[in-house]
């Protein structure tokens, strides 16, 4: 790494350095920075070394020298690191692994997931991983680098594996535990519940030989199967941070080891306190394996939505090389080549139909469950399945450069995300573990000094509840568990979460900002109205009509021709030939077809020819109050047909607006079109508000102001003049199909291309926040009401007290609890 921490040394790429002059002011900016020693700058090296007043400091110096240089005209690289941490088991492990990485020095920001149990690090260019993986070991924790898919491989599942290994090892542990636990229980606890089975007991093998085989069982269980919380939760507490496995190792081995000493050296306790809580320990070890066993498997299914993506994935593909037909490992296709795809295959890359016709099930990218059309020229997304026909197509995109793979990259980019919200919770729980080993330690002295006889015995058996019974887990897993099934439902809806925050966000969206072409409308011109002269035969002439002034139009680029000309065609006419094409300027274009002359033009231009257009009046009307501009043709003289070319609107666009409606949002169109275009379409819609005849930067003016009007806003738009608007939005959402640099700048992207997905985003984002509100109730409700309970607060009212049996049941089940309550978002719909 380009940071030593022994001599105080930071080292910063720095970027964008020309001469002499930048490295004298980028050194004065990093000599500015408070704990910042001496700066010095090389140019050829393009680094800033800086030596620090103190090392440890290094997490609020670096991003402070960062962002000096960054405001003195220059840019520090930054990469990101994305590791695999294990042994985390609570929210307590999160903050310990965070504060670990953000000391070390180059690092900007560390963001760790206990769901998905990775740490995403934000860190100058040229930081070592190596250094970051030995300050994770160094919080007592395993770290590797998360495995990248090779170029052109399909994504191995590598976490789905670590966790059914996972899985499996405890369930064996379980097992293992609940064997040895179960005779335990009975010996010791059949005698509570069944006074007869203790006489029989003690007639039988005797109560002091009982105790012998209860100490062998106990022994096994917690330095066989239990011997995990011990190798991790006594160096943590060595170390002065415990963990969720400090509790459960101090807890059992207080119950084990009084126990020991009441069976083989009774007279060192107080009269009236030998007692063996055996079970306890071997118990409370079997239930939180029990409790663990069941949180892996729900972990397990909360990471669902990217296994199903990864099974999307073709392993090979037939490959045309050299004149023959080749079935190749999916890692050797490259672009350019031809791929031949059978019905009912799936399509192994990205690419461009060059034969064949087909419908293609796209359902998976987008959403939508109708199939696609595809002939040649059409684009095929890699993971979709080719339907009823055989297709052949160039790949254009292969390996990580695919669709599928950079929807796998956004959706777990999001899943390893935090909320807002999160913080909270982390630094409740950042000092969660030792208040409770502090609320144990003052039960324990709390009974000892105050309790009824045996006082020794009640105070132990309360303190080992109250450091079992709490449950860190549960507030740790709360918020991330929702949000991997929450943005796992939203893919699966076609609306990818390029962000966590997002989820967040939209819940509190109150106007939606829509730009209006390819937005709310298709995009492109198309042919809307073609209406016919009275005088003439509407079956007979309308084909005649449009394929005499398709064939004038052929002659002109302009978009409003070139849809003529394509409607033509989609109707499969027959174009035919022209002579003496005059393009009229000011008015239109006339040519001869077919012996006859046909004019095109606006109104102007039929008056000019003395033609009246009065006969469409109420037709043209019409059309002006849908914000479109006719056209005429004339036909040998004669006016034979008015024609209208506008970009339409979307279908699903209107019940898009009324969701939004019905969800009580307000909705506004930012247009750069003209006001009456814009305002007709707006009427049409039921659109609340519009600006229109606006710049990129009106746009983002736009955004502004109805920010300050109406508040949380977020906008909509598929273009690159939209990218200002989507990155000033609270929450940017991009279409799908739109330009690569608005995906880019936006936090949500919809995959089906249209207005849908919008309504459909909030309301899961509603869900999924509701969904975090509910598992942060029960967590924290849990530790507050029934810490208490077990410390014995209960007991002067009615004499109640909670075993540790009962406690450890209770914290195991509270995890699971939290997991389950997030895996109903899976059900999630509209």
């Amino acid at each position: 790494m380009n940071a030593l921490t022994k001599s105080a040394l930071v080292e910063l790429p720095v970027e964008g350095m020309t001469c002499a002059s930048c490295v004298g002011r980028v050194e004065r900016a990093l000599k500015k920075v408070p704990g910042v020693r001496s700066a010095v700058v090389n140019l050829a090296t393009e680094k800033a070394s800086l030596s620090l007043d103190d090392p440890s400091q290094a997490q609020t110096v670096v991003p402070a020298a960062i962002a000096a240089v960054e405001k003195a005209g220059y840019a520090v690289p930054q990469r990101q690191f994305d590791l695999q941490v294990d042994g985390m088991t609570c929210a307590s492990c999160v903050g310990r692994v965070e504060r670990a990485l953000q000391k070390v020095p180059g690092v900007q920001s560390a963001s760790v997931n206990l769901a998905t149990e990775r740490a995403s690090v934000q860190a100058s260019d040229g930081t070592d991983v190596s250094v970051l993986i030995a300050a994770i070991a160094k919080a007592g924790y395993e770290a590797a680098p998360v495995p990248q898919a090779r170029e052109g491989q399909a994504v191995e599942d590598a976490t789905a594996q670590r966790q059914a290994a996972e899985r499996e090892s405890l369930r064996k542990s379980l097992i293992f535990a609940a064997v040895f636990a179960l005779p335990v229980f009975l010996l010791e606890m059949g005698g509570h519940m069944v006074p007869a089975f203790h006489h029989w007991i003690a007639q039988t093998i005797g109560t002091q030989n009982s105790w012998y085989i209860q100490f062998i069982l106990t022994a096994i269980v917690l330095f066989g199967p239990g011997r995990r919380f011990f190798a991790k939760g006594v160096p943590a507490l060595l170390r002065g941070a415990p963990d969720m496995n400090s509790l459960v190792a101090v807890g059992t081995t207080a119950a084990f080891a009084y126990s020991v000493v009441a069976t083989f050296m009774p007279q060192l306790l107080p009269a009236g306190t030998v007692n063996v809580y055996y079970e306890a320990a071997a118990v409370i070890v079997a239930l939180i394996l029990l409790g663990r066993f069941l949180e892996a498997r729900a972990k397990g299914n909360t990471s669902e939505a990217i296994r199903r993506l990864v099974q999307l994935q073709a392993r090979t593909a037939r490959v045309r090389r050299d004149g023959v037909v080749q079935e190749l490992d999916i890692a050797q296709v490259r672009a350019g080549d031809v791929i031949e795809v059978r019905p009912g295959e799936r399509i192994p890359v990205d690419g461009e139909v060059i034969e064949g016709q087909s419908f293609v099930d796209e359902s998976m990218i987008s959403g939508e469950p109708v199939p696609v059309e595809k002939t040649e020229g059409a684009e095929v997304v890699g993971g979709t399945v080719n339907q009823n026909g055989a297709l052949a197509f160039k790949a254009t995109k292969v390996g990580a450069d695919t669709l599928l793979a950079q929807i796998i990259r956004m959706v777990e980019q999001a899943q390893g995300s935090k909320l807002p919200i999160q913080a909270l919770v982390d630094k409740i729980t950042m000092w969660f573990v030792p208040a409770v080993m502090a609320a144990a330690l003052l039960t324990f002295a709390v009974w000892l000094i105050w309790g009824p006889s045996p006082a020794l015995s009640f105070a132990l058996v309360n303190a080992v509840a109250v450091l079992i019974i709490a449950c860190p887990c549960a507030m740790g897993l709360a918020t991330p568990t929702s949000i991997m099934v929450g943005t796992g439902r939203a893919a699966q809806m076609g609306v990818l979460l390029r962000k966590g925050e997002a989820l967040q966000q939209l819940k509190d969206a109150r106007v939606v900002a829509v730009d209006k072409t390819g937005t709310l409308t298709k995009g492109r011109p198309e042919l809307t109205d073609l209406v016919l002269a009275h005088h003439l035969n509407v079956g007979l002439q309308r084909s005649t009509v449009l394929a005499q002034v398709a064939a004038v139009e052929d002659r002109s680029e302009h978009p409003i021709a070139r849809a003529i000309v394509d409607a033509a065609k989609a109707e499969g006419l027959q174009i035919p030939a022209i002579s003496a094409f005059e393009s009229v300027t000011g008015f239109g274009v006339r040519a001869v077809v077919d012996a006859a002359k046909v004019e095109i033009g606006a109104d102007r231009f039929m008056r000019e020819l003395g033609l009246s257009v009065d006969g469409f009046a109420s037709e043209a009307q019409r059309l002006g109050s849908e914000g479109k501009t006719p056209l005429y043709a004339a036909i040998g003289g004669q006016l034979a047909a008015m024609i209208a070319v506008a970009d339409p609107i979307k279908p699903t666009t209107k019940p898009a607006i009324d969701a939004l409606h019905a969800l009580g949002l307000k909705v506004a169109m930012i247009t750069g079109d003209n006001r009456h275009t814009a305002e007709a379409i707006a009427r049409q819609l039921g659109i609340d508000e519009v600006v229109a005849e606006v710049l990129p930067g009106g746009k983002v003016e736009a955004v502004q102001r109805l920010k300050a009007e109406h508040g949380t806003l977020a906008y909509v738009g598929d273009g690159i003049n939209d990218a200002p608007a989507l990155a000033e939005a609270d929450v940017g959402i991009a279409i799908g199909t739109g330009t690569d640099i608005a995906i880019e700048a936006a936090d949500v992207v919809l995959m089906s291309g249209d207005l849908s997905g919008v309504p459909n985003a909030i309301a899961l984002s509603k869900a999924t926040m509701k969904n975090i509100g509910e598992n942060l109730f029960w967590a924290f409700a849990y530790n507050v009401a029934l810490i208490p309970v077990a410390a014995g607060a209960l007991y002067p009212v009615n004499g109640t007290l909670l075993s540790p049996v009962f406690a450890a049941g209770a914290m195991a089940l509270s995890s699971v609890f939290v997991l389950s309550n997030a895996l109903r978002l899976k059900r999630f719909k509209v």
